[in-house]
């Protein structure tokens, strides 16, 4: 990813253009530094911000003016649903990119999530696709869909939004599409796709040949496994990976770019002496052997807990109920602004919630947080 250049995060969204037609008493600005602080704070609403702002009134006021004070509930409610989400995404990208600098090599997970209680009157529920930065813990960007099956048009706009490069990406079956896989290795990434039956040819094909090879020992066909097994309060779990670049089973021309190897995932499940097996298979252009693609396997679904998981357990997403225009996106962008902070902070050993707890309480651990200077 290229870096950006080293600046305080309120600068970062200096291009944000204030959607209000006639001067408010409430700058822009002032806006967006109480609701970042908010929110850090343990506010999941724009009441909660409000509150929180008048609050916070003197502190506050180390950073900025508030010649008016601190705005009502409804402005902030009123400026959010209005203010473009998409420039402000834009923002917080470039934000990213000046945080995490030059990381060649880093897994970058993308996976969707439904904002539940987001839909309006005769609406749908938001749906937004995030890249995750396995290894660092950090949301690198995200698009927002009307649906989930709008994952596969969102995931290339995401793509070229975060300019990743060097990196593995792995996505779910919903992104696994030829177009998508082109794209990911002409912005000169590798990738690895879950293959389900919305590829309904790839999957008979790569089925076939797992179950034909696998009885006979994979004769002729060069390939890796690796095994594991975990016990945990009654139940056992083996995982089985194998992982071969013989690809004679995908056929002449099968368009998929830069396609190297096949994945079979297995599991065994065993509970009070009642086993199942489910296998899941990968198509990827990483040529890695069978170790390392287990933890890229383990590494994608660590977006569940920790981006999906703590902006549900520690942010209450799900239950957000902002439904008025661009009003709950701008807000998830602020969660994962947040989020993405705390993630940074090395200097606590407690979870999220208890370090939003803490930033709410202590105005030192807040301001460092943010990195923000006071004002001469």
């Amino acid at each position: 990813m290229q870096t950006e250049e080293k600046k305080a995060l309120l600068d970062h969204f200096e291009g944000l253009q204030d959607p209000r037609s006639r001067q408010s008493p409430h700058d822009l600005r002032e806006l967006l530094l109480v609701a970042l602080c908010a929110v850090l704070s343990g506010a999941d609403g724009w009441a909660g911000v409000a509150v929180w702002g008048r609050a916070k009134l003197p502190w506050l006021r180390q950073f900025l003016p508030f010649e008016n004070g601190v705005a009502s509930h409804d402005t902030f409610g009123r400026v959010f649903a209005l203010l473009d989400a998409a420039v402000f995404e834009q923002c917080f990208i470039a934000w990213m990119r000046s945080v995490c600098g030059a990381f060649d090599g880093l897994q970058v997970a993308i996976d969707g999530k439904t904002v539940r209680c987001s839909t309006s009157a005769g609406g749908q529920a938001i749906h937004l696709v995030s890249a995750f930065a396995h290894g660092l813990g950090l949301t690198l960007g995200q698009v927002k869909t009307a649906e989930k099956s709008n994952e596969i048009t969102a995931i290339p706009e995401l793509l070229d939004a975060l300019l990743l490069k060097g990196c593995l990406v792995t996505i779910d079956a919903m992104g696994c599409q030829k177009a998508i896989a082109a794209k990911i290795v002409a912005r000169e990434c590798d990738y690895a796709l879950r293959v389900k039956n919305n590829q309904p040819s790839l999957a008979a094909a790569m089925k076939g040949f797992f179950d034909t090879a696998e009885p006979a020992g994979y004769p002729g066909v060069a390939h890796t496994q690796a095994r594991w097994v975990e016990k945990d309060h009654g139940r056992i779990e083996t995982r089985r990976r194998v992982v071969t670049d013989d690809l004679r089973c995908l056929g002449e021309g099968h368009g998929w770019a830069g396609a190297k190897t096949l994945v079979m995932v297995e599991a065994t499940r065993e509970i009070k002496g009642v086993a199942s097996t489910e296998r899941h298979y990968y198509i990827s252009s990483w040529l890695a052997d069978a170790e390392r693609m287990g933890a890229m396997v383990r590494g994608h679904w660590g977006v569940e807990n920790g981006l999906h998981g703590s902006l549900d357990v520690a942010f209450g997403e799900d239950q957000a109920r902002m439904r008025e225009g661009n009003s709950a996106e701008n807000f998830s962008i602020l969660r994962r602004i947040v989020l993405n902070l705390i993630r940074q902070d090395k200097s606590q050993k407690v979870g999220v919630k208890n370090r939003r707890l803490l930033a709410g309480w202590d105005d030192a651990y807040r301001q460092n947080l943010l990195g923000i200077q006071t004002i001469a």
